[in-house]
């Protein structure tokens, strides 16, 4: 696995277990459907569900990792979500989050960012 891979999967390993210590339930980690993919599923006491992305950086010198969360990857967030729950079937309200983590395994500086967008509505006429 190359050194970025492993660095991301600890990442979202720290990501789970921050999760875990907030009270949250981990429904799915890194769930797949097509070319469809979320990093963590989380749902918190109710049944707000959290979508959550993870981004894992060794540093932020060269690159803010808020910058990769862009239309792009929000637009593939509310798909990836929408494919979820419409396979479960699931009735409840999304949230999406992003945790990113800045640093090395055992010395990551995590921030967590809650509801950080509310996707846009389509209307048709």
């Amino acid at each position: 696995m190359a050194q970025h891979n492993l660095l991301g999967k600890i990442g979202e390993k720290e990501a789970v277990d921050f999760l875990i210590k907030q009270g949250f339930t981990i429904r799915e980690t890194n769930w797949r459907m097509d070319k469809m993919e979320i990093d963590i599923i989380a749902q918190e006491p109710g049944m707000v569900l959290h979508v959550v992305e993870v981004k894992t950086r060794s540093t932020d010198e060269y690159f803010d990792p808020m910058k990769a969360i862009n239309s792009a990857k929000k637009h593939h967030m509310v798909a990836s979500a929408n494919a979820y729950i419409n396979y479960y079937g699931l009735k409840c309200e999304i949230q999406y989050d992003v945790i990113i983590l800045i640093g090395s395994p055992g010395n990551f500086q995590l921030e967590y960012y809650p509801d950080l967008f509310v996707p846009r509505l389509k209307t048709y006429r």
